[in-house]
């Protein structure tokens, strides 16, 4: 990965190689951890601005919450730590990854009085799955690990140890020559990819998963609600797998991802095989979002100049 020269480290700027931490950190040992990833992007009019960073900044606390892990920085002083950061690496877009972590102190399952410490890195980055994949759409298969049930892993939270279930995922899909995987709640229906959200389209409605097996994505909300103020019917429900299949588009939604079709899944064609019409000018909005090229979204761009 490319890297830059400053880390954010419990409130201080410190170098990329000296940003550590012990081996015995509970986090490593146990994962306890949450994170996030947002995006920063270099605006139409010289300036810069970070894609609803003030939504990832809460979540990133309420996901602390759900783990009954005790954040000493506020949602706003993350924010402003995240924009100190970028401005910091004179990186005018590029990705922002804020990690609040149980540190080094007693060993065992039970984290204790163990320090709560936060950092900020952020680095260059493109397409998450290949610049290509925006164009032509990706290859996925059904995954053979269901999504965690609700009440094992605390879906609400984007915690560190709930990615071993996407790790196994995705490690399985690229085995076997896939792009990503798509996962099945423990009911069978489809929840999400192993960082993304997943949209279908048919007969020009389009369908998400509601709030049940899956991370409420911040780029799945702000999709849902372009989609509407562009007059489409936007229905979140759950929906099976052979519904997938014979869908007319489909696609992922996703920090990473941002808006990427998807052209096949388990060796089914989806529609024409390549992004769709609604997928195509949903993506064109989108991007003009981010690049502040539609005042009425300007409230979801924290801007900042180098």
């Amino acid at each position: 990965m490319q890297t830059t020269q400053f880390i954010w480290f419990d409130g201080k700027m410190v170098s990329w190689d000296e940003a550590r931490v012990h081996v015995l950190c509970h986090a490593l040992h146990y994962g306890s951890a949450v994170f996030e990833g947002m995006r920063a992007y270099a605006c139409v009019d010289g300036g810069s601005a970070v894609f609803r960073l003030n939504d990832h900044c809460a979540r990133l606390v309420n996901s602390a919450k759900i783990l009954r892990m005790d954040i000493p920085h506020t949602k706003e002083h993350i924010a402003e730590a995240c924009l100190e950061t970028l401005q910091a690496n004179k990186l005018k877009e590029g990705y922002v990854r804020p990690l609040s972590f149980v540190g080094y102190g007693e060993m065992g399952v039970y984290p204790g009085a163990n320090p709560v410490q936060t950092i900020i890195a952020v680095w260059p980055w493109g397409a998450y799955l290949g610049a290509e994949a925006l164009e032509k759409g990706i290859r996925v298969k059904t995954s053979s690990f269901a999504r965690m049930h609700v009440n094992t892993l605390m879906t609400k939270a984007k915690a560190s140890g709930n990615y071993i279930n996407s790790i196994l995922a995705k490690v399985e899909a690229k085995e076997d020559g896939y792009d990503e995987a798509v996962m099945l709640d423990t009911a069978g229906f489809v929840s999400e990819a192993t960082g993304e959200n997943i949209f279908i389209v048919r007969e020009g409605i389009i369908k998400t998963t509601p709030w049940t097996s899956i991370l409420g994505g911040i780029t799945r909300d702000s999709v849902v609600k372009l989609a509407r103020d562009l007059g489409y019917t936007v229905e979140e429900q759950q929906f099976t797998r052979d519904e997938f299949y014979i869908a007319d588009e489909a696609f992922f939604t996703g920090t990473a991802a941002e808006l990427t079709p998807i052209r096949e899944l388990d060796r089914r064609v989806i529609g024409a095989g390549q992004a769709g019409p609604v997928t195509k000018r949903l993506q064109k909005a989108f991007f003009e979002v981010v690049k502040g090229e539609k005042p009425k979204y300007a409230s979801w761009l924290s801007r900042y100049s180098i």
